[in-house]
Order: C-alpha cells, then structure tokens, then sequence
C-alpha cells in the first residue's frame, strides 16, 4: 500500500466513532434507566459526571505508558478494557443494588469511572501514533483525521442509538456496542505497528517521507530532531506553552461534554420530543462539526505553510473558531424557536471542531518524544471538564434553568481564548535539566 499511513488513521477513526457512541449512548438510553431506577437530574448528572473521574486516570497513565510501552500496547488493553465496561453497564443497577446496599446509583457509577478509566488513554495515544507515523507538514491533517471520529461518532450515535432503543431495549444495546469494539481490537492487533518502520506493509518511500524535516518551520520539532532524553514528566509544569494550551483545551473539552451528555434530555425536557425523534434532531448539533474537524486540520497546515508561524497556525486558529463559538452559545438563550436553536447549536459546535486538531498539534510541535507523557497529563486535567460540565449542567438546570447551560458554554469559550493567546507553539521555554 502506498500510503499504508492513511489506513491506519481510517482505522483510528473508526475506533474513534465506536468510542464515541459507547460513551454518548448512555444520553439517549435516559429516560429508560431513570424510569427504571428512579433517578432525579442532580441524581442524573452525577452518573453521567462519573466517567469524567476515570477518564481522568486513564489519560494520565495511558500517556506515560504509550511513551513506555509504545501505542499498541495501550490501544489494545484499553480497548478491550472499554469494550468489556461497556457489556457490563446491561447489569449497572443490578450489580449496585447487590453489591452496594441496594444502591442502583453506585453500580452505575462504579461502571463508568471504571469505563472512564478504560477510555481515558484513547486521545494521548492517537497524538503519540500521530508523532511516530505523520510527517511535520501532515501534523494538522493527521490528527484532525485521528479526532474526526469524534464528531462523526457523535453524530452517528443519534439514529443507531435511538432507533436501536425503538425495538430492543437499552440492555441489549450496550451488549453489542461493546462486542462490536471487540472486533475492532482483534482487527488492530494484526495491521498496527507502533513504528511505520516496524511495519512490513509501509514502503521505504514512504518512510522517507514522515521522516522528512525539508519542511520544518521555525520552532517546530520531530521525533529525530528533539532533543529531551532527559526530560522528566514534571517538566511539562515548567512549559507556559503547554499549560496554556491545556486550559484551551478545557475549553473545548466542555463544551463537547455539554453538548453531547444534556442534548437529549434538553430537547425531551424543554420541547416534548420522543425517543424516536431524537434519531435526527440528536443529529443536527454534530454536522458541521464533521466538517469544521477536517478542515480546521488542513487550515492550520495551510496556515502553517503560508505565514510559517505556528501560533497562527495553531493558537490563531483556535481563538478565531472560539470566539464564533461563544457568539452562538450567547444567542441560544435569546430565542424559544427550535429551529434557530439547532442551527445555533450545530453552528457553535462547528466552531468549537474547527481547531480540535490544534491542541494536540502544539504538542506535538513543542515535544514530539515525550507527546504521549505531556498528551496524558494535558488529557488529565482538560478531562475534569467530562465531570464538571454534565454534573454542573444538573446542578444550573434545576435551579436556574437550561438557559444558564448555554450561558456556561459562553464562559468556557471564553477561558479557552483567553489561554490560547499565550500559547506559543514549539517553545517550551523550559530550564535545562542537568
């Protein structure tokens, strides 16, 4: 294959879509378990929060470990791991009601910080195969291929989910869903290398080209040209660069757990809309997201190519789609018509993909040896978003109503500009270590 490095970011991407309904299909399956169990919003939100404590972990530790181990060693046990949580949330109310003093809500929360845990290292590791398979001038493209699955995940998840939900029942559902990861897993173990050189169906042509450094621009760096054997973990706290970057990314990183956590239940509770309506409507928030993820991605290499500056390549880009973002989330609360707030959403939303592949870019720009140790830790703490943002959402819905949802999108699209205007790509601005 000419360019065996396509197939296995289509790959990545698959898993990336499966990922994202596994985690999203809990958000159409609500009004099933709360019935079932008789939970309340609050009660709601902290289940959906959960995930966000063992994703937290994971990240952390699948980041280090794919710069230890290498990415397929943490592809396939994290995989495996997610697929198995995701069989095991059929029986959540029933292992917490026996293990746990008759408490449905522990089970469920025990299953997904355990979930969480198993899907935490997923994004650290896509940045860490990216570093090892993608050339510097394809950083952008790579790993807006890699993250596309995120949106179209998302956006898949809203008709198989719903439908699915339509002629079985919601136990069903996550049994499959986690069989189907299993598939993927046995798949990946025969295609994937953590090497293109490693890889018997990579050419040596183009090998010489990922490894090419022709087209580094000023800052920039790669694997054979870094220079950091003796860079511990600790030093990413030293780099304002990537601590920046980090609170940029926090920014995304809520407004993507809103949206796809509270939109479901938004439109039941808010306009009456049934189970079988949601196929579509659940739908229209992701769409241009499918769109802006891709092309953001070829943007900032175009961007990084045109100006040769990589903070506006990379930092620029992310401040312009914010911004946009934080004007539609301004406008929700202003209008009662559902049809200008789907398209406000789906607009917003756009805006907030439109620099989805930068964060990642900057690290590996700034430290492509150590990007799945300083993936991990900025994974760590942009995932606190995962649980402030659906437990937050409960919290502000019930005592202010869903307006403030919006409005607290607005603030975290705020925060992220803010940030991105002092991240300098490439420059870690570091001490030597001795």
């Amino acid at each position: 294959m000419k360019n065996y490095r396509y197939f296995i970011i289509t790959m990545i991407i698959i898993m990336t879509m499966i990922n994202y309904v596994d985690r999203g299909a809990i958000s159409y399956a609500q009004e099933d378990i709360i019935n079932e169990f008789g939970f309340d919003n609050i009660a709601w939100g902290s289940i959906l929060g959960y995930f966000g404590y063992g994703y937290m972990l994971g990240s952390l530790f699948g980041g280090v470990t794919a710069d230890k181990k290498g990415p397929k060693f943490v592809w396939l046990i994290a995989g495996t791991l997610w697929s198995l949580f995701e069989i095991g949330m059929a029986f959540a109310g029933e292992i917490g009601i026996a293990l746990f003093g008759g408490s449905a809500l522990a089970g469920f929360g025990l299953l997904r910080v355990l979930f969480g845990v198993s899907e935490g290292p997923i994004f650290s590791t896509i940045s860490k195969t990216n570093a090892n398979w993608a050339a510097p001038r394809e950083r952008g493209l790579l790993s807006a291929l890699g993250l596309i699955g995120v949106p179209l995940g998302a956006i898949i998840t809203a008709p198989i989910v719903s439908g699915f939900l339509v002629i079985s029942t919601w136990r069903v559902l996550f049994v499959i869903l986690g069989l189907l990861g299993l598939v993927w897993i046995i798949i990946w173990y025969k295609v994937f290398t953590d090497y293109p050189e490693d890889n018997k169906h990579v050419s040596q042509e183009e090998i010489e080209s990922i490894r090419s450094t022709e087209e580094t621009v000023h800052g920039e760096k790669t694997v054979e040209t870094e220079h950091n054997a003796h860079e511990k973990w600790y030093h990413f706290f030293k780099s304002p660069t990537l601590i920046f970057n980090m609170v940029g990314y926090f920014g995304f990183q809520y407004i993507n757990f809103l949206i796809l956590t509270w939109t479901p239940k938004y439109l039941q509770d808010e306009y009456h809309f049934e189970i079988h309506s949601l196929w579509y409507l659940g739908m229209i928030p992701w769409i241009g997201a499918c769109f802006t993820a891709y092309f953001g991605g070829r943007l900032s290499d175009w961007l990084r190519v045109k100006t040769g500056s990589l903070r506006i390549a990379r930092s620029g880009l992310a401040i312009f789609g914010m911004t946009l973002a934080a004007i539609c989330f301004l406008i929700i609360p202003t209008t009662n018509q559902i049809g200008w707030i789907m398209f406000l959403m789906m607009l917003g939303n756009a805006c907030i993909f439109l620099p989805n592949a930068v964060y990642w870019s900057v690290i590996i720009d700034t430290a492509p040896k150590k990007t799945g140790t300083y993936g991990g830790i900025t994974h760590f703490f942009v995932n606190s978003a995962t649980i402030i943002a659906p437990t937050l959402t409960g919290i502000l819905v019930t005592s202010y109503g869903y307006s403030s949802m919006f409005i607290s999108a607005v603030v975290a699209a705020v925060i992220g500009i803010i940030a991105m205007c002092f991240v300098k790509p490439g420059i870690k601005k570091m001490k030597p270590t001795s």
